[in-house]
């Protein structure tokens, strides 16, 4: 099965708008979007998810934590490559998340609970419960973890599904 790499002209309506948001903000069309375009609710729900979980209990430094420990789990390169660049202000943590090298405590914690969730497959062990409580995270963190893996869950496997490749810009980007 071949996915198009669609263009702003040849993307089914519903999903131009994201096409057309995506180019404002990144200057370029990442295959990957072009790719995903044949399906504007993968689009739109992805969107919604990642809209939805920036306003929970986990900051944005923590979203990457647990955004980098999907990436890594499913194994996608391009997530990984694109939210290296995202933390372009913070080279120290992108570089400790992209090695999977110890991090400061708490994100440690964190890292740890998001591995929990993933593997228990939300029944996470009470000693992990407890270390991510000592660590000072609550039960609206514990469930936007969840939220979290569901989002780049979404992400890591439609990437991998439609093969979409690290782009040229997104590589460059990341190795800086």
């Amino acid at each position: 099965m071949n996915f198009a790499d669609h263009d702003l002209q040849s993307a089914p309506t519903a999903s131009r708008p994201f096409l057309e948001q995506t180019l404002a903000q990144t200057g370029f069309l990442p295959v990957a979007i072009r790719r995903l375009a044949e399906s504007p609710p993968v689009l739109d729900a992805f969107a919604r998810l990642n809209a939805i979980w920036a306003r929970g209990a986990l900051d944005a430094r923590e979203r990457e934590v647990v955004v980098f420990t999907v990436a890594h789990h499913a194994g996608c390169d391009l997530c990984l490559a694109f939210h290296t660049v995202l933390l372009a202000g913070e080279p120290a943590l992108a570089r400790a998340l992209l090695d999977d090298a110890p991090l400061e405590p708490r994100l440690d914690a964190l890292r740890r609970f998001t591995r929990a969730v993933i593997a228990a497959r939300g029944d996470v062990p009470d000693d992990e419960r407890a270390a991510f409580a000592a660590a000072g995270f609550g039960p609206a963190h514990a469930l936007d973890v969840v939220l979290g893996v569901a989002t780049y869950t979404l992400s890591t496997y439609a990437n991998r599904l439609v093969r979409a490749p690290v782009d040229d810009e997104l590589r460059s980007a990341a190795a800086r």
